[in-house]
């Protein structure tokens, strides 16, 4: 459907995009009451409205990490020398000032790191202490969509404060043994 953003922007959006098509028998094995799904798709839905765009002011957040962040990018990616120096310097200046303008656009806070720890606390808390995983003693697709927002993070000085400074590391560790 196309519509029209509150800033005014058009955009497209998809009416089913969270809801997955399953015949009868397999959404009551997958989800065996109303409510599971219903979690499931609102915080899939929170993992692409809200956390996903806390990544990049968190890890270009200082010259420093910016450059540390295209370092790691350069040298995990398949660069030549020349292209991974622009690489480098160029997209290291590039992202620190792109991730201010998101910053404002997302209204973040002063200190972005603030929002990322809330945010990943937000997302313990709602799985609670009695399950394993938003969708219980396996993943469901919300786990999958948090990890994979959070996991670009990993080898980053971001990534590293997230698992000191909130609850995360124990849900983070199930799912990467599963």
């Amino acid at each position: 459907m196309k519509t029209v953003t509150d800033q005014g922007k058009e955009v497209f959006e998809y009416g089913n995009k969270y809801w997955l098509m399953l015949d009868e028998k397999e959404t009551k094995r997958v989800y065996p009451v109303k409510e599971v799904r219903v979690e499931e798709m609102k915080w899939r839905k929170w993992a692409d409205d809200w956390l996903v765009h806390l990544i990049s002011p968190n890890v270009y957040r200082t010259p420093r990490e910016a450059f540390a962040s295209f370092d790691y990018i350069v040298r995990e990616g398949k660069f030549g020398t020349v292209e991974g120096f622009f690489a480098k310097y160029m997209g290291a200046i590039a992202m620190f000032f792109i991730s201010k303008r998101l910053k404002k656009r997302h209204h973040l806070q002063d200190d972005v790191r603030q929002d990322l720890y809330e945010a990943v606390d937000e997302w313990v808390k709602a799985i609670g202490k009695h399950r394993l995983f938003m969708g219980g003693n396996q993943p469901n697709l919300a786990d999958l969509a948090v990890y994979g927002v959070l996991r670009v993070m990993e080898g980053l000085e971001a990534f590293d404060d997230m698992m000191v400074h909130t609850k995360i590391q124990p849900w983070y560790q199930r799912m990467e043994e599963v």
